[in-house]
């Protein structure tokens, strides 16, 4: 006898056999015991799922000799026949072969005449959707005023290309994809059946290759049993499936989640050399990171379609790198994925992908910049930042002032009129730092200060030298401004971001940062102390006043009022 593949040796013949389709079966089944028989019926669904089987199972259902029953006896000559597809009374059409108007009309009239030995003349017309619009019009005054003897069974895999006068005509049921582990446990049922060795392992990854079909999941089944001689070895049904080296994706998934370049372009020249479709290893590696995810979620090795010494690794591997970080690479490579598919350099938009997503590793999560435990990597080391300064109570705010306050007394010796051209450096208090770090001391906060300023922006270090002075004092770094500068005071201010990360590189996280105007020294109450003070300038300025014979004007706000000095 010839050999019969286990796709259809094994079609089910009863809706007791049907896989994953419950809720149809209870449907048709309770619709033929009460005798609530539609004129059509509408089944649709992806390959394989059972939808021209269950058109058969329901026509032998309605013409059993014991029936209409729920389920058909499978003895009697009319349930023969219609299995062997040799009954009259039973018309199954091709749409895709007998599309044309001329063939559908032909058909109509003859379904006008009564069944020659069955109770229904049932005509099932499997791929509707490939009729042409006359044809579908052909069938409209047929279908919803049959004759009592006529029942149609549409089947089809594009639903959305049925016109909506058909479908609403006919009782829909909508086959849906069967799921993996039910297929797996149809898969067992029939290797036991047959004598097929095989693992647990190979079945689910044999029922997760078929996507949902059962008719593709039992084709699979077949041709590795005869690959294997009866026995399916899960290396073999690794390979043959088109599946690819585990190995592969466990060491470019550390590399992913390490931020390793060199890791994920090894794995695109292996991907090449070993002539493997980029797009089809890139929809594989999507599925090996969610399973990462399951297990970094808690799920159990088990679970996942893969052996068990590699379930294992993955489960440390997604463990150890989180699930979050899992997460945000699958949402990486899914944005990615359309780019992949639709590119004519696939290998080239595999690599651009996976490159992208090791940059995610380097990203610093926004929670630890806003909680302050984030630090620059051109941050100096901890042990080398001057220690902070205690921070004082809240009833005594902390306060810089260059200058005494107004009700002071007065300077008890009036400058000189022009100062020497290089005064002696005076001690400042312990409290403030010097106005003017000498730039040979590295190790000076104000002069690593601006260092770190220039580093990230080189005109900043310019701009700070340009400054008349610069404190800091109670986690606040004040740069004072030559009065007037509206200009340096303008740039400062543009560049507040980065002068604070350079603060808080030298000083730490929190350190603040003021840039303000600084004011000249008060005057003597007395009017005859004003003649005795000449302005205090700075050398260079003065030169400039003698050369042109100009003087310097300073206007005070004293209470509100303005005089001239």
């Amino acid at each position: 006898m010839a050999y019969q593949v286990l796709a259809r040796k094994w079609r089910p013949q009863n809706f007791s056999s049907l896989v994953g389709q419950e809720s149809i079966v209870t449907a048709l089944r309770n619709a033929l015991q009460e005798g609530r028989i539609a004129q059509a019926y509408l089944f649709s669904g992806i390959r394989g799922v059972g939808k021209t089987t269950a058109a058969r199972v329901l026509a032998k259902a309605l013409n059993c000799e014991r029936g209409p029953a729920a389920d058909p006896c499978n003895e009697c000559t009319s349930c023969i026949e219609i299995t062997r597809g040799s009954d009259l009374d039973v018309i199954e059409v091709d749409a895709a072969t007998y599309s044309k108007v001329e063939q559908v009309r032909e058909l109509t009239e003859s379904l006008k005449y009564g069944p020659a030995r069955d109770r229904y003349k049932v005509v099932v017309l499997d791929e509707i959707h490939r009729l042409s619009r006359q044809a579908f019009d052909a069938l409209l005054k047929i279908v919803e005023e049959p004759p009592r003897h006529l029942v149609f069974i549409f089947a089809t895999t594009e639903i959305d290309a049925v016109p909506a006068t058909i479908l609403s005509r006919c009782q829909e049921f909508n086959f849906r994809r069967v799921p993996s582990h039910n297929l797996a446990a149809y898969l067992r049922t029939i290797t036991a059946a047959e004598g097929i060795q095989a693992s647990d392992t190979a079945l689910r990854l044999i029922a997760r290759a078929g996507e949902g079909s059962v008719r593709d999941s039992v084709a699979l089944l077949d041709q590795l049993a005869t690959f294997g001689s009866g026995s399916i070895a899960d290396e073999d049904t690794v390979r043959l499936l088109g599946g690819l080296d585990t190995a592969l994706f466990q060491t470019l998934l550390a590399g992913i989640l390490a931020g390793d370049a060199q890791a994920v372009a090894a794995a695109v020249r292996r991907v090449e050399e070993e002539g493997w479709d980029p797009r089809h290893v890139y929809g594989q590696f999507l599925a090996f990171a969610r399973d990462a995810l399951h297990l970094a979620m808690g799920g159990s090795p088990e679970q996942v379609d893969l052996p068990i010494e590699e379930a294992q690794i993955l489960a440390a591997t997604a463990k150890a790198s989180g699930y979050e970080n899992l997460l945000r690479l699958l949402n990486q490579l899914l944005t990615s994925e359309n780019i992949v598919r639709r590119s004519d350099t696939g290998a080239l938009a595999v690599e651009i992908a996976w490159l992208r997503a090791a940059e995610l590793p380097k990203l610093i999560r926004v929670e630890e910049i806003l909680a302050g435990t984030w630090q620059p990597g051109a941050a100096p080391a901890p042990a080398s930042r001057p220690a902070a300064p205690a921070p004082r109570p809240a009833s005594a705010p902390a306060t810089i002032a260059t200058m005494p306050p107004r009700s002071a007394a007065p300077d008890p010796a009036p400058r000189a009129a022009t100062p020497p051209p290089r005064p002696a450096p005076q001690p400042e208090p312990p409290s403030v730092l010097p106005a003017k770090p000498a730039p040979s001391r590295s190790s000076d906060p104000l002069t690593a200060f601006k260092e770190e300023a220039a580093k990230r922006k080189p005109n900043l270090g310019g701009f700070l030298d340009a400054a008349e002075d610069i404190r800091f004092e109670d986690g606040r770094v004040t740069i004072l401004i030559p009065s007037g500068d509206s200009y340096l005071r303008t740039r400062l201010e543009a560049n507040r971001a980065i002068l604070e990360e350079a603060a808080a590189a030298v000083w730490g996280p929190g350190t603040r940062l003021e840039a303000r105007e600084s004011r000249p020294a008060p005057q003597a109450a007395s009017a005859e102390a004003k003649p005795a003070r000449a302005p205090s300038v700075e050398p260079a300025v003065q030169a400039v006043l003698e050369i042109f014979q100009g003087s310097r004007v300073e206007v005070v706000e004293e209470h509100g009022n303005y005089t001239e000095d």
